[in-house]
């Protein structure tokens, strides 16, 4: 697996477009084997339907996941610094932030987005990566005008993602405006609908109760997994070498001091957007506070 890793590294380093796209489509292929059963129709009839079709088979449950050897070992790697996808699609999608607007272009970085949330799900200790200001950076980044609906749209989607349970990430993306960003894209007239929908959500989200990492990290235990905190070297920038350690494990620091209450973050969102109290009261309505969440 890693040998395969290591040949979508070398294309996702690339400069050329196509070779991008086809260390794409390696890792996507490799997390359809791991997350995918094979089906098995009964008569030949549903096979060639199935075929006919493209279904390839069907997703695996989490007691599935538990079991499985090849999603263990991947979940393995991803602790590492030299495997971790995540961090390498982000690189990508930097170094794809410079090439020459074009709509293939806009192709990639959506393929890219879309792998970056599925890694996040899959391997929710690589949300750490978004304590760091720099890969925040990219998807505020993705979310300006010049950029197609669809990219900001899958952009808030991977922040959305990379927010959950992670209180440091938070606090990252308050420090760097992203309030102000997200709100103002929320509130341009030019701003699509579904974009603005998207917004709204995060804008949920936000304004949640939190958790904070340390309760994050059972995540991986849902499915059985016992995380490393000992990984994910240099990946989050919080994080101190071994003594005697070759280089690649570290400790991750999981301070949650940094947790923000619900009061708190909304005379944040105040100083940006007029309906914080229509915001609250929807989640209220919505059934997503609980009677301790403010």
């Amino acid at each position: 697996m890693d040998a395969l890793l290591s040949l979508a590294f070398d294309n996702i380093s690339s400069r050329e477009a196509l070779k991008i796209r086809k260390g794409l489509r390696q890792i996507e292929g490799l997390l359809a084997q791991i997350c995918l059963a094979q089906s098995k129709p009964r008569s030949p009839k549903k096979r060639a339907q199935a075929e006919h079709d493209g279904q390839r088979g069907y997703a695996k449950g989490l007691s599935d996941l538990r079991e499985d050897a090849a999603f263990r070992e991947f979940f393995r790697l991803q602790e590492g610094f030299q495997c971790n996808v995540a961090s390498r699609l982000l690189s990508t999608l930097e170094r794809l932030l410079g090439f020459p607007p074009s709509s293939q272009n806009d192709l990639v970085i959506l393929s890219t987005l879309d792998l970056i949330q599925g890694l996040l799900i899959l391997h929710p200790p690589s949300r750490a990566l978004f304590s760091r200001e720099d890969y925040l950076n990219i998807l505020l980044d993705l979310l300006d005008s010049a950029n197609p609906p669809a990219v900001q749209s899958a952009s808030l989607l991977v922040l959305m993602t990379a927010m959950l349970e992670h209180s440091r990430n938070m606090r990252t993306f308050e420090s760097i405006d992203g309030l102000l960003t997200v709100t103002s894209l929320y509130k341009t007239r030019s701003t699509s609908r579904d974009v603005r929908l998207r917004a709204m959500e995060f804008l949920y989200l936000y304004l949640m109760p939190e958790v904070g990492s340390q309760k994050a990290s059972s995540a991986p235990n849902a499915i059985g997994l016992q995380r490393s905190p000992s990984k994910l070297a240099a990946l989050s920038g919080h994080a101190r070498t071994h003594s005697g350690d070759s280089g690649n494990a570290m400790d991750l620091d999981e301070d949650d001091t940094g947790i923000r209450s619900m009061e708190e973050k909304q005379k944040a969102l105040a100083h940006f957007l007029d309906n914080v109290p229509e915001l609250v009261h929807g989640l209220r309505e919505g059934g997503m506070l609980n009677a301790g969440g403010g």
